[in-house]
């Protein structure tokens, strides 16, 4: 039962509900009560008992939980249902509609303080703005949902955690993604708070910024955990996202049918329950691990069936996010002119606080397809603003590779000492595979 309004705030509900019947303080408190009592009450002088409210509700003609608290009834239960609502429609990815619909519901939570489902709509929200790319507000409207369960276990904040974690992940703050997710798992798993949801979706959501950062065994058991937590997880949805982000550890690994096969649990699973987001994001999975393997093809066919599921779903950055895969793929069959032309359409939707890795990647790519035609001072432009950006998003894989490849380039046009200087820097970020300077690994669950 929530928790009741005030004697005073109660009592000039009660006064203007009799009122608006037309109803005397005598006629209100026959058979039972008396006039005085009503008068006492309307005041908000005395605390109306349970058998006091339930004969006044009765005599208004509303529920007793509207008396109580100037809820109306079943307002919770109407809110999770149209809570629901928004969810199916944001997993078909019509992202805009629903935040539409989110917005309303917050709204309404907000004007009863009702907090789950108050909760519940900011993390709506906040998974809308990442769906469409508006990174600030996505990140503003999980922190509120923080904020709002601020009183509640920590498994029950987690979906927030994480979500604010993927906002700046896909900022490109990497190493502050990573510190959010590793803090929250060691406190789980410290405290013996082993909710299975819960830390399957911290997992899942920390290897891609684990591979992204050149930590391909945090990354790989990451996965390991995630798989064996899977079973007793209860959200399908969870399960299947975890399925696609494992396949990026096989991958890393050489597994390439095992990754493959694990995108295709994914794929079903999403057909299964409807979220076309998640579905685009297993054919974008799919056209990287048919990439790493020659596959050029079929790399071109599911990175193009990504792109037009997250087109037609309005998801901005995600679909520029598979341009730059897709050119690439483009530029390896010899399509470097069409590459070319995505990559410039689509850095305008990339920056460094929004996708920041995939701005390096095409940057880099640009550079690749500059040297090809010989043009080694847009190839160098292009090189340093990649640079630029992975360097302040902390991917080392990539930075050392990217060093390795302006210093070629630097060397073969004469200039030798900025050439050393570019492969010093390249060295200075290189590691030992699987290491990163993040610290202690958190603590592991009990499996």
């Amino acid at each position: 039962m929530p928790k009741r309004d005030e004697p005073e705030v109660i009592g000039r509900r009660v006064q203007a509900l009799r009122r608006e019947r037309g109803l005397t303080q005598r006629q209100l408190a026959e058979p039972v009560y008396t006039p005085a009592y009503i008068s006492t009450l309307e005041a908000g002088r005395v605390r109306p008992s349970d058998d006091a409210l339930r004969h006044l509700a009765e005599r208004l003609g509303v529920e007793f939980e509207e008396l109580a608290t100037g809820r109306p009834a079943r307002l919770a239960t109407d809110l999770r249902l149209r809570l629901t609502e928004a969810q199916r429609t944001l997993a078909l990815g019509e992202a805009e509609e629903a935040a539409g619909l989110y917005a309303g519901l917050l709204e309404e939570t907000e004007e009863y303080g009702l907090l789950e489902e108050q909760a519940a709509a900011l993390l709506g929200l906040g998974e809308c703005g990442l769906d469409t790319g508006d990174i600030a507000a996505a990140r503003e409207h999980f922190e509120r949902a923080e904020a709002v369960l601020a009183d509640a276990p920590l498994p029950a904040r987690v979906p927030a955690l994480r979500g604010r974690a993927v906002a700046h992940y896909l900022a490109g703050e990497l190493r502050y993604a990573v510190y959010l997710l590793e803090s929250t798992l060691d406190e789980l798993n410290r405290g013996g708070l082993h909710d299975p949801d819960a830390l399957l979706l911290l997992y899942t959501g920390a290897i891609a910024p684990y591979m992204d950062m050149g930590a391909h065994a945090r990354a790989a058991q990451a996965a390991e955990f995630a798989l064996a937590l899977a079973p007793q997880a209860g959200d399908p949805a969870l399960v299947a996202r975890m399925h696609r982000s494992v396949a990026r550890t096989l991958l890393a690994e050489g597994r390439i049918a095992e990754a493959d096969a694990s995108l295709a649990k994914a794929a079903e699973m999403y057909r299964q329950l409807k979220i076309r987001t998640e579905l685009a994001n297993c054919h974008w999975m799919r056209g990287y691990v048919c990439a790493q393997n020659g596959e050029l093809e079929r790399a071109e066919s599911e990175l193009r069936a990504a792109q037009d599921m997250l087109a037609s779903q309005r998801s901005a950055l995600y679909s520029s996010q598979v341009t730059v895969e897709l050119a690439d793929v483009l530029h390896r069959r010899g399509k470097s002119q069409e590459a070319s032309e995505l990559l410039q359409d689509v850095l305008g939707d990339l920056s460094s606080e929004r996708g920041a890795v995939h701005s390096a990647a095409a940057h880099r790519l640009l550079g690749i397809i500059a040297e090809d035609a010989r043009d080694t001072e847009a190839a160098e432009e292009h090189y340093v603003r990649a640079l630029s950006l992975l360097e302040r998003a902390g991917a080392a894989g990539d930075l050392a590779d990217l060093c390795r490849m302006l210093g070629d380039l630097l060397r073969r046009t004469g200039r030798v000492e900025a050439a050393l200087d570019a492969y010093r820097t390249g060295l200075g970020h290189r590691t030992a595979p699987g290491t990163t300077t993040l610290g202690p690994a958190p603590a592991q669950p009990p499996l």
